[in-house]
C-alpha cells in the first residue's frame, strides 16, 4: 500500500523563489481519501486553488503523519465544515505561503490534531493577537508564524496571554515571529521558554525597547537568536557571560553601543549542545565605533558567515589565511593589506565584500584564494588599492559579480576576465586602467552590468559588445579616450536601459538603429534592479529530536548593482535601474542630424546630447522628455548647428556651424576649460558652465585641474602681457596728441 506521496513541484527545497512556477494544477482531492494508508503527503508548489475539499480529505487519512501544502493557493476552509478532530497521528503540518486569513485557518487548525510537533503557517494573512489556543498544543516543539500581520495585545506586552501560554509548553524549541506587526516591549517572561533552541523576532517594531541579560537568563540551550531589523537596544552589564552558546547570532540594526560587544566571545559550555562555536554572525549597522578586538580572527576562524558592515569598525587583517565562506566588512574603517582567503566548505558559493574601507596595496592575494568553495561575489570597491590587477581570474568560473571600482588600479585590463563565463556584473569605474578592451571579454555572455567609466581606456568601441554581450542592461564607457564611430552593432542590445558614452572622443553620426533598444521603445515590465542572491543551506543544521531533519535556516547574501551615473555634473546612484531609461552621448565629437528614429524611443526618460557638433532641428517627440526636466536647453547645448525648442523658438535665425567643427570645438573647449580652472584657482565664478556628465566632478578632477593650471598660468600671463602692451600703446598715443 502507498505510504508516501510526493507530487510537490519543488520538493522540500527551502531555497525556493516566491515566483516559482507551479508544475501543474490539481482539481478536487477526493481521490486522495482512498489512499487510506498514506503517512506522508507533499503537494507543495502545486496549484490547489480549486481543491476546496482539501481539509475534508485530510480528515479521512487516519495514519497521516506529515502534510506539506506549501505555496499551493489553498482556498479558504468552509465555515460549515465539521471541526471534529481529524487525526491523532498528524505531527508535521506546513501550510505556509497560501494567503490564508485567520478566520479560515484557526478554527480548523486548533482541532486538527493534538499531537502536532511542528507547525508552519508563515506567509499567510494571519491578523490580530497571537491566540492563546496555541498553548493547548501540548506536543508542539516548532511554531513558525513569521511573515504575517500579527500584533501583541496590550496584555501580551505584560506577558500574560498568548506568548505566556506558549511559554508553559514543556518542550518548546523553535519560535519564529519574524516580520509581523509586533511592537511595544518584550516581556522578560519570554525567558520561561527554557528549552528554546531558536528565537526569531526579526523585522518587528520594538523601537526604543531595551533587552537585558534578564531576558536570556534561562536560555541555556539557545542556538539561534535573530533580532535583526527590530531597533532593539541590547544593554548588558560589563563582563556578562551568556548562559547559551549560539551557533547563529543575528543582530543587524540592533543598538549594541559604540564598544565592540565582547560578550559574543564568552559563553558557558553546555555538554548537551553539540555546537562548538558561532557559525553565523551578523552585527551590521549596529552603531559600533571601535577597533576590532585582537582575539576576533582567532576566535571566529572558519565561520560560515560574518557581516559587520555599516559600522565604524577599524582594524587590519592578521598575517595569515582567513577561513570564511561569506564575509561582509563593507562601509567601515578597516585598513592594511588584503589577506589570503580560504573558502573551506566543499561546493559552497563564497562571497567577499570589503568595499568602502581604507585597504591599501596590491590585490595579488586574490590569486591565492584556496579551499573547496567557489567565489561567487567579490567587491573591493572604494578603497585605496593600487597597482596592476593580476591576470588570474581563470580560477573563478562561478564568479557572478566583480567590483573593483574607485581605487587606483592601473595598466591594462587582465585578459583572463574573459574566463569569467558566469559573470553578470563587472564594475571597474574610477581607476586608471588604460589600453584597449581585451577581446576575451566577449566570452562573458551573461553580463548584464558593465561599468568601465572614468578610466583611461582607448581605442574604438568594439563591435562585439553589441554582438556577444546581448544581455546588457547597463553600459557605461563614460570618461575615457574612446574614439571612432559608435558601432551599429550596439543596436543589438535590446535590453539596454542605460547607455553612457559621454566624455570620450567619439565621432561620426548617431546610428539610426538605436530605436532597436526595446526597453526604451516599448512599455515593458523591466528588471527594476540587478540582484545577485546567493543561497546556501550552510554547513550545519540544527537537528531537533522528533523533527524531520530538514534545515531550518539558510544563508542568503543579496547584492544589488547600483548604477552610478554622472548626469549634467552630478553623480547619482540608481539602484532601481528600470526607473531610469537614459542615453548620454554628451562631450564627444559627434556630427550630423539627430536621427528621427529616436522618436521611437517612447519610454526614454533622459537624453543628453550636449557639447557635440550636431546640426539640424531638435526632435520634439523623444520619449518622455517633453514632460520631464531632461527636455531642457542643457541637454542640447553647445551644438552650434542645432535649432528649435528648447534651444530656440524656430530655425529661421540660427548661427551656421563652423566649417571645421572639430578644430573650432576643441578651441572653444580649451578656452572654456582654461577659464574654468583659472576660476577655481583665483576664486571667481564662471557663469555659463552648464555641464554634461564631465570629468570635473569625478575622482580625476584634481589631476585635470593641476594639468590645466600649468597651461592656464601661461595663457593668463601671455594675455596679461598683450593687454598691458595695448594699454601702454594707447596711453602713449594719447600723450603725443
Amino acid at each position: 500500500m502507498l505510504e508516501t506521496l510526493r507530487l510537490g513541484g519543488n520538493g522540500g527545497d527551502v531555497t525556493y523563489h516566491r515566483n516559482f512556477k507551479k508544475m501543474f494544477s490539481v482539481g478536487k482531492l477526493e481521490w486522495l481519501s482512498h489512499l487510506s494508508r498514506l503517512k506522508e503527503v507533499d503537494l507543495s508548489f502545486t496549484n490547489l486553488s480549486n481543491a476546496n475539499d482539501w481539509s475534508q480529505v485530510i480528515s479521512h487519512l487516519p495514519l497521516l503523519q506529515k502534510l506539506s501544502l506549501r505555496h499551493c493557493d489553498l482556498p479558504s476552509i468552509s465555515s460549515s465544515l465539521s471541526l471534529a478532530n481529524s487525526s491523532t497521528s498528524l505531527t508535521y503540518l506546513d501550510l505556509s505561503d497560501n494567503n490564508l486569513p485567520s478566520s479560515a485557518i484557526y478554527p480548523w487548525l486548533f482541532n486538527v490534531s493534538s499531537n502536532l510537533v511542528s507547525l508552519n503557517i508563515s506567509s499567510n494573512k494571519l491578523k490580530g493577537p497571537i491566540p492563546e489556543a496555541f498553548g493547548n498544543m501540548k506536543a508542539i516543539q516548532e511554531l513558525y508564524l513569521n511573515d504575517n500581520l500579527l500584533v501583541l495585545a496590550e496584555n501580551q506586552v505584560r506577558g500574560d496571554s498568548g506568548l505566556n501560554e506558549i511559554g508553559k509548553l514543556p518542550d518548546f524549541r523553535v519560535l519564529d515571529l519574524g516580520y509581523n506587526l509586533l511592537n511595544g516591549s518584550i516581556s522578560k517572561s519570554i525567558g520561561q521558554l527554557s528549552n528554546l533552541r531558536v528565537l526569531r523576532l526579526a523585522g518587528n517594531s520594538f523601537d526604543g525597547d531595551v533587552i537585558s541579560e534578564a531576558h536570556f537568563s534561562n536560555f541555556t540551550y539557545l542556538q539561534k537568536l535573530d533580532l535583526s531589523c527590530t531597533s532593539l537596544t541590547l544593554k548588558f552589564t560589563s563582563g556578562w557571560i551568556p548562559p547559551f552558546q549560539p551557533s547563529q547570532l543575528l543582530l543587524c540594526s540592533c543598538k549594541l553601543g559604540r564598544r565592540f560587544p565582547n560578550w559574543i566571545q564568552t559563553h558557558v559550555l553546555n555538554p548537551d549542545v553539540d555546537i562548538s562555536s558561532i557559525d553565523y554572525l551578523d552585527i551590521s549597522a549596529s552603531g559600533i565605533s571601535d577597533s576590532l578586538p585582537y582575539w576576533f580572527w582567532d576566535k571566529f576562524q572558519g565561520l560560515s558567515y560574518i557581516n559587520m558592515s555599516f559600522n565604524q569598525i577599524s582594524g587590519t587583517f592578521p598575517n595569515k589565511s582567513i577561513h570564511i565562506i561569506h564575509l561582509d566588512l563593507s562601509s567601515n574603517n578597516f585598513s592594511g593589506a588584503l589577506p589570503r582567503f580560504s573558502l573551506d566548505y566543499f561546493m559552497d558559493m563564497g562571497t567577499i565584500n570589503l568595499s568602502k574601507n581604507k585597504f591599501t596595496g596590491s590585490v595579488s592575494p586574490i590569486c591565492n584564494i584556496t579551499g573547496d568553495g567557489f567565489l561567487a561575489l567579490f567587491d573591493l570597491s572604494n578603497n585605496l588599492f593600487s597597482g596592476v590587477v593580476p591576470d588570474c581570474f581563470g580560477s573563478f568560473p562561478f564568479l557572478t559579480a566583480l567590483n573593483l571600482g574607485d581605487n587606483s588600479f592601473s595598466g591594462s585590463l587582465p585578459s583572463s576576465l574573459g574566463s569569467l563565463i558566469s559573470l553578470e556584473m563587472l564594475s571597474l569605474p574610477g581607476n586608471k586602467f588604460s589600453g584597449e578592451l581585451p577581446s576575451s571579454l566577449q566570452n562573458c555572455a551573461k553580463l548584464k552590468f558593465l561599468d568601465l567609466s572614468d578610466n583611461e581606456l582607448s581605442g574604438e568601441i568594439p563591435m562585439w559588445i553589441g554582438q556577444k554581450l546581448s544581455s546588457l542592461v547597463f553600459l557605461s564607457l563614460q570618461g575615457n579616450q574612446f574614439r571612432g564611430r559608435i558601432p551599429h552593432q550596439l543596436c543589438g542590445l535590446k535590453y539596454l536601459q542605460i547607455l553612457d558614452l559621454s566624455v570620450n572622443k567619439i565621432s561620426g553620426t548617431i546610428p539610426p538603429c538605436l530605436n532597436n533598444f526595446t526597453s526604451m521603445a516599448k512599455k515593458e515590465s523591466l528588471d527594476r534592479r540587478i540582484e545577485h542572491n546567493i543561497l546556501d543551506t550552510g554547513p550545519r543544521f540544527l537537528s531537533l529530536e522528533g523533527v524531520y531533519g530538514e534545515p531550518i535556516w539558510i544563508i542568503q547574501v543579496r547584492y544589488v548593482d547600483e548604477a552610478l551615473l554622472t548626469w549634467k555634473g552630478t553623480k547619482q546612484n540608481y539602484p532601481q535601474l528600470g526607473l531610469l531609461l537614459a542615453i548620454d552621448l554628451s562631450c564627444n565629437k559627434l556630427t550630423g542630424e539627430i536621427p528621427e528614429e529616436l522618436n521611437s524611443l517612447r519610454e526614454l526618460v533622459a537624453l543628453n546630447l550636449s557639447r557635440n557638433f550636431f546640426t539640424g532641428k531638435i526632435l520634439q517627440k523623444i520619449g518622455h522628455l517633453r514632460q520631464l526636466e531632461s527636455f531642457d536647453p542643457s541637454s542640447f547645448s553647445h551644438n552650434r548647428g542645432l535649432c528649435g525648442p528648447p534651444m530656440s523658438p524656430n530655425c529661421s535665425m540660427v548661427e551656421p556651424p563652423p566649417r571645421k567643427p572639430a578644430v573650432g570645438g576643441e578651441e572653444d573647449s580649451d578656452e572654456f576649460m582654461k577659464w574654468f580652472y583659472t576660476g577655481l584657482g583665483l576664486g571667481f565664478a564662471v557663469g555659463f558652465w552648464v555641464f554634461c556628465s564631465i570629468v570635473f566632478f569625478k575622482r580625476s578632477w584634481r589631476h585635470s585641474y593641476y594639468r590645466y593650471m600649468d597651461n592656464a598660468k601661461d595663457w593668463v600671463y601671455v594675455t596679461f602681457v598683450l593687454l598691458k602692451a595695448r594699454l601702454v600703446r594707447r596711453i602713449k598715443a594719447l600723450s603725443t596728441r
